[in-house]
């Protein structure tokens, strides 16, 4: 069963990182790294083609209480959902709590190991603090950046799946942690 989230008052820290809500402020950084051809497309949406769209999709996260933003350096480098995830995919998990993580990160950042990091943290986050029994995560089979996220944070596959995501049929393989 899906957890309720509300991260508009958390902020979780690394040592090199700050995960925190996002604000308006974050407007620029984001439209940044959103923008980039092919960063999008690998996490399922399109690049944004203005500050405007990003200014909307901005808007949403800080309504829907759910992504952090991902601070480096005093600048806002991806983002880190804790969203829904698709209950009929694991009928087993109905009486347990979970989410599935979801994340970014500016292609100018990528082989530092700074997603691996948000995630643990944020893994920490939701079995210590959130008291989640599980958390699941997905990734299209092309997008070896995620793969290697999940496996370092400790996930195990799960299943496999085919999807319709920016009109193109999609294999997405689909990934569990559980906390033990």
């Amino acid at each position: 069963m899906n957890a309720n989230i509300d991260l508009s008052n958390v902020i979780l820290k690394t040592k090199r990182l700050i995960l925190r809500p996002f604000t308006f402020d974050d407007l620029d950084d984001f439209y940044e790294y959103a923008k980039v051809p092919g960063i999008g497309e690998i996490a399922g949406w399109h690049h944004h083609q203005n500050n405007g769209e990003s200014l909307f999709i901005l808007n949403m996260f800080i309504n829907e209480k759910k992504t952090f933003a991902i601070e480096y350096e005093g600048k806002v480098i991806g983002s880190l959902g804790i969203e829904e995830y698709d209950e009929k995919l694991f009928p087993d998990l109905e009486n347990k709590l979970g989410r599935s993580l979801g994340f970014v990160l500016s292609k100018d950042y990528w082989g530092l190991g700074l997603m691996p990091e948000a995630v643990k943290e944020v893994i920490r986050y939701c079995f210590d603090d959130l008291k989640l029994d599980f958390l699941v995560g997905g990734f299209f089979s092309f997008n070896n950046q995620s793969k290697r996220v999940f496996e370092k944070c400790g996930f195990e596959y799960q299943m496999t799946i085919t999807k319709e995501v920016l009109s193109e049929t999609r294999e997405t393989i689909m990934v569990a942690l559980f906390n033990k």
